[in-house]
């Protein structure tokens, strides 16, 4: 057999098998609980901007990208920026594309340094609710004319706020492509696993009940479970939903 296609197949059989590994399932769960309720994800960056993703998180994004090669990426949610300057150096790898990053507050010291950072030429930022219906406008504007996109919602956890961002921005999705759906992973917290103590969002409340939602009518996504049981640790279980029609 071609050692690269027999690596392939191995990699497919494990994570088939991880899957069905309940021992492990259970071990993940209870570190993603404990790692959480320290503010594990705080811990990284990526090219000197804090990131606040988990690194198994970052890595799959990573393989997503090199895949699927998009040439446009929107992600709502800027916070430092870490993730903005993630998306745009692998798409500088790639050799194409840029990033757009929407967020109701972007503060000035983090806008200061998102536009210093050497991927700030594939970047551009729109200050607003991802929601609201200019920023949407400004979105489309931006979008004009790329083929293949990704989007990435980690803005506002709320259910009522995920859900009518997927409904808006599932949209720009090309087929083949992903949207990603971020803390998904809230759902199967206890409440004071949140850094900072309770949030406007809880079980129940979050980025998972929007998902489970969005899919009850929307029939061009599915979640991507292969991935789930690939990494194991993170904060967006079944939140990684494929556009396939």
């Amino acid at each position: 057999m071609n050692p690269i296609q027999q690596h392939k197949d191995e990699t497919k059989a494990r994570v088939e098998a991880q899957g069905k590994n309940e021992r492990l399932k259970a071990a993940s769960k209870k570190f993603n609980e404990e790692s959480i309720r320290s503010g594990y994800s705080y811990n990284f960056t990526w090219m000197g901007r804090p990131i606040i993703q988990y690194p198994q998180d970052i890595v799959i994004m990573q393989e997503l990208i090199w895949s699927i090669q998009p040439d446009l990426i929107i992600e709502t949610g800027i916070a430092h920026g870490g993730s903005l300057i993630f998306y745009a150096s692998i798409m500088e790898l790639v050799g194409r594309g840029k990033v757009v990053g929407v967020d109701i507050d972007i503060r000035e010291h983090n806008r200061q340094e998102i536009e210093r950072h050497p991927m700030f030429k594939r970047i551009t930022m729109i200050q607003g609710s991802s929601t609201d219906t200019t920023v949407l406008e400004s979105v489309k504007k931006e979008a004009k004319g790329f083929g293949t996109i990704m989007v990435c919602l980690d803005s506002n956890h709320s259910h009522d706020h995920v859900l009518r961002e997927l409904e808006l921005y599932a949209k720009f999705v090309s087929v083949g492509s992903y949207l990603v759906v971020f803390d998904t992973i809230v759902e199967y917290l206890p409440q004071d696993c949140l850094p900072g103590g309770r949030r406007p969002w809880g079980i129940g409340d979050n980025p998972m009940t929007a998902v489970e939602k969005f899919l009850e009518t929307n029939k061009d996504f599915v979640i991507d479970e292969t991935i789930d049981n690939k990494i194991l640790i993170g904060v967006a279980p079944r939140g990684y939903l494929k556009k396939v029609k």
